[in-house]
């Protein structure tokens, strides 16, 4: 948990930018060791930084970057800010997100929460409308916990959570733009590009 002025930010996802330059650096500059090291000399070596920054810029930032840097993901109390859109608590279904996380469970499928798999997945925010908020994660576990937890302590705790959903009446979340289940890459999700 990190602070941001006065505000506790329960859960933070960035783009991703620093960790995947890391991982070029890390794959490139292994390369460059290994080879001035052990097969030619340093200065034969030197290709490899060369090729390194030279496919940097068009693969590392435009192939593997650039279709995930709207994933930064901010978690607080009062709101949830994916990419520079700001979703008040006020308008999430706090007690659907109580509710499904004491069940184990998550808006997306039937599948426990605990054995979701760490990959880019979407999780399905619902809100008080009926409607459900679609937001991609590299590690959707660690923010359904969050999240999760999070939403339990709003509403009063497991006892009056359990309580509230006995009593009261609310529509199950519908995904805003619902996906084909047989093509993952449909027009639909390039039109999320635009939102």
């Amino acid at each position: 948990m990190a602070m941001t002025g006065k505000r506790r930010v329960l859960y933070r996802q960035g783009s991703g930018f620093w960790r995947m330059t890391a991982k070029w650096v890390l794959v490139l500059g292994a390369l460059y060791l290994l080879d001035g090291g052990l097969l030619r000399s340093w200065g034969d070596a030197l290709v490899w930084p060369m090729i390194g920054i030279l496919l940097w810029v068009p693969f590392g930032i435009g192939v593997v970057w650039y279709p995930k840097k709207d994933q930064r993901v901010a978690l607080t109390a009062r709101e949830l800010r994916v990419r520079r859109k700001r979703l008040p608590m006020e308008k999430v279904n706090l007690l659907h997100v109580a509710r499904l996380w004491l069940e184990g469970r998550s808006t997306a499928d039937d599948q426990p929460v605990l054995e979701w798999a760490r990959f880019d997945r979407v999780v399905w925010v619902p809100l008080q409308d009926g409607r459900a908020f679609g937001v991609e994660f590299r590690e959707p576990a660690a923010f359904a916990k969050v999240f999760g937890a999070f939403a339990v302590a709003a509403c009063g705790g497991p006892d009056i959570v359990r309580a509230r959903v006995a009593a009261e009446t609310y529509p199950d979340p519908v995904p805003m733009r619902p996906r084909p289940a047989d093509d993952s890459n449909s027009w639909l999700d390039l039109l999320d590009i635009f939102n």
